[in-house]
C-alpha cells in the first residue's frame, strides 16, 4: 500500500485500535464476564427445568449480548476525544467516514466477536435445541455489526456531553428492538422447524444499509459535536 493512501490510513487506524484494545484487554474482558454471569443467573432464578430454559434461551442470549455490548459503547470515541487524536482524524485528508468505519470495525472485533464466540456456550447452558444454534450464530453475526453501527452514530451524537452512558443506553435501546425481534423470530422459527431465512434476510438488508449510511452519519455527528 502506498503511504498516505486511503487504504494505508484505514489499515493504520484499524491496527492502532486493535493494539490499544490488546493493551487494555482486561477492560475488553468485562463484557464477556458480564454475559457469562447474567446467563448463569437465569437457571438459578427460573429453576433447572429444561423445557422452560429452552423456550427462553434465544431471547436471553440475544439480550445478554446486547446489554454486554452497551458496556463498551461509551469508550468507542471518548479516549480519542480526550487525547486529541479524534481532531487529527477530522483534519486527515482521507474520508472521515472510512476512518470511523475502521474504528467501528475494531470495536466490533474486540467487543462483539468474543461474545459471539461464547454464545454457543451460553446457548448450551440454557438448553437451546441444537438445530437452532447455527441460526442463533447467524443472527448474532448479522445483528451485532448492526448494533455497533447504530451505537457508533449515537456515541458520536453524545461525544460532547459528560457522563453520556445512561443517555446513550436510553437512545440505543429503542433502536435495538427490531434487531432483537427479527433475530429472536429466526431462532424461534428454527426451533419450530419453520422457514427462518426471511428474518435473517431482513437483518442482512438492514446491515447493508447501515454499512453505507452509519459511517457517514457518524462523521457528520462528530463534526457537529466537536464544533459545538
Amino acid at each position: 500500500m502506498r503511504p498516505g493512501s486511503t487504504a494505508a490510513a484505514c489499515t493504520a487506524v484499524l491496527r492502532r485500535d486493535l493494539l490499544l484494545a490488546w493493551r487494555r484487554r482486561g477492560d475488553a474482558a468485562f463484557p464477556v464476564l458480564y454475559a457469562l454471569i447474567v446467563a448463569t443467573l437465569f437457571p438459578f432464578a427460573l429453576g433447572p427445568e429444561d423445557a422452560l430454559l429452552a423456550r427462553i434461551a434465544a431471547g436471553v442470549v440475544l439480550l445478554t449480548v446486547l446489554l454486554a455490548m452497551l458496556l463498551a459503547f461509551d469508550a468507542l470515541f471518548r479516549p480519542d476525544l480526550e487525547d486529541g487524536s479524534l481532531e487529527l482524524l477530522l483534519l486527515a485528508p482521507q474520508p472521515l467516514a472510512l476512518l470511523l468505519g475502521m474504528k467501528i470495525l475494531a470495536h466490533w472485533l474486540t467487543t462483539a466477536l468474543p461474545l459471539i464466540v461464547i454464545a454457543p456456550l451460553l446457548a448450551m447452558m440454557l438448553h437451546l435445541p441444537a438445530p437452532a444454534q447455527p441460526v442463533l450464530l447467524a443472527a448474532l453475526l448479522l445483528g451485532t455489526p448492526l448494533l455497533s453501527l447504530l451505537g457508533a452514530v449515537l456515541v458520536a451524537l453524545t461525544a460532547g456531553t459528560h457522563r453520556s452512558g445512561m443517555l446513550l443506553a436510553l437512545m440505543l435501546l429503542p433502536l435495538t428492538v427490531p434487531v432483537v425481534i427479527f433475530a429472536a423470530g429466526a431462532v424461534s422459527a428454527a426451533e419450530a422447524g419453520l422457514p427462518h431465512l426471511a428474518p435473517l434476510l431482513w437483518l442482512g438488508a438492514a446491515l447493508v444499509l447501515a454499512l453505507v449510511l452509519a459511517p457517514l452519519a457518524c462523521a457528520a455527528a462528530l463534526r457537529i459535536a466537536l464544533d459545538a
